[in-house]
């Protein structure tokens, strides 16, 4: 049996009495940590116990070191019988470790037990004063990259261990929040003569020299100032809505064309002109023919911006095994190579004619023409004098006269 159970935010007060009913009576005590608040209380109360805080200098990552004492927990389980981990804060609020040592636990079929706690964020919801039930994200700083950001809900940001990992926060935070957007520190929640609770902007994240394992951030709530892509979404539902307006709900699929071509010219001026300003406008404009097309579908019931996402993401992924699958290293005429072998694959081309029909007839003359030769030329068809290429339209002719007063239609069409 492993008893999993967590030492509180710091406080003694925040500690469960089963908690420490445990820790007093049972011998084999294993703690992730000892730098924690509420270890000097413990060891007030006569409780023996060893730490794993040395593999966190004898390992190159806190993967590693997670990984490490979990494998070495199931060991000790394995020798003792009977064995108690402790974590700061509740067993299953922000601890890797925690959650490693679950999964090995199924797998071995060993059988483990976890004793509640009273988490940080308990202790944190109390010192900022706010209600979970309007929206908290509770994220750990070394993961910030697989979360999206989201101004309809306050966020925390845990694990914010020092000056490294703060600036790290601030940069990616920055690029959907702006640098003055006040947002909370704060540091030993819950622990008389410790805590301190305090508003910061953005830009300050890694300015705070307090910082330290006991710092956390909260993010409250954005207003009207932040406009994301689910921003745009709803303006165009409501441009399209009843009350919308009229132009807008007027417009279809067809009647819009002429727009998406007109601002794809624009962008194109605007990368000419090297105006990043422009830039950023023109591709607004672009994105906002994708979403007026995506919004049109969801109404007729075919697509939404969704599948439009979906498609697109799933697309490049497939497209680009070298990055995704194999992670070979590949040059630049491998990739598009691979790219338009996977693209006639998905596009079932049997033949050469097939990939030529596939090539857009509403493109201009000249760029259809250019898209066609490129094609062609893949296979062959492709000459550095116009003497051989004249050479090569009469053996064509010839073939089709060959077959055209046979009755076998698709061999005509072949030629052709």
């Amino acid at each position: 049996m492993i008893k999993i159970l967590g030492l509180g935010p710091g406080a003694k007060e925040a500690l469960i009495m089963g908690t420490v009913d445990v820790l007093k009576n049972d011998k084999n005590v294993f703690f992730r940590t000892e730098i924690h608040p509420t270890v000097e209380f413990i060891r007030e109360l006569g409780i023996k116990f060893e730490s794993y805080d040395e593999k966190y200098s004898s390992k190159d990552s806190f993967d590693e070191v997670y990984n490490s004492i979990a494998e070495d927990i199931l060991e000790k389980q394995k020798e003792l019988g009977e064995v108690v981990y402790a974590v700061p804060g509740h067993p299953l609020v922000a601890e890797k470790s925690v959650n490693l040592i679950i999964e090995k636990c199924e797998q071995n079929n060993v059988e483990y037990e976890i004793l509640p706690a009273v988490s940080f964020v308990d202790a944190l919801m109390e010192a900022l004063k706010i209600d979970p039930v309007e929206g908290i994200k509770i994220i750990d700083a070394f993961e910030m990259n697989n979360h999206n950001l989201d101004k309809r809900e306050g966020m925390i940001i845990t694990q914010v261990y020092d000056q490294y990992i703060s600036s790290e926060v601030k940069l990616a935070r920055s690029e959907y929040y702006p640098d003055d957007y006040e947002i909370y520190f704060v540091r030993a929640a819950g622990v008389k003569g410790l805590e301190s609770v305090r508003k910061i902007k953005i830009y300050e994240i890694d300015r705070q020299e307090d910082v330290d394992y006991l710092t956390s951030l909260y993010i409250p709530k954005g207003d009207e100032s932040i406009k994301d892509f689910g921003d745009l979404v709803k303006v165009m539902e409501r441009l399209r809505g009843e009350d919308g307006c009229e132009w807008d709900k007027d417009q279809t699929h067809e009647s819009l064309k002429k727009y998406l071509i007109e601002e794809a010219y624009e962008v194109l001026e605007a990368i000419d002109e090297e105006d990043e300003f422009k830039l950023i406008e023109e591709l607004g404009d672009v994105l906002l023919q994708v979403v007026f097309h995506a919004q049109i579908g969801s109404e007729e019931g075919y697509f939404n911006i969704n599948d439009v996402i979906k498609e697109v993401t799933d697309k490049l992924i497939r497209r680009h095994p070298h990055i995704f699958a194999d992670n070979s290293q590949k040059t630049v005429e491998e990739v598009e190579e691979n790219w338009d072998n996977i693209k006639r694959e998905e596009h079932g081309h049997q033949s050469v004619s097939d990939t030529l029909r596939h090539v857009p007839k509403n493109l201009p003359a000249l760029m259809r023409a250019e898209k066609v030769q490129k094609k062609a030329a893949k296979v062959g068809f492709d000459w550095d004098d116009v003497e051989p290429a004249l050479e090569k339209v009469h053996e064509e002719y010839c073939e089709i006269k060959e077959v055209y007063k046979s009755n076998d239609e698709g061999r005509i069409l072949e030629e052709l």
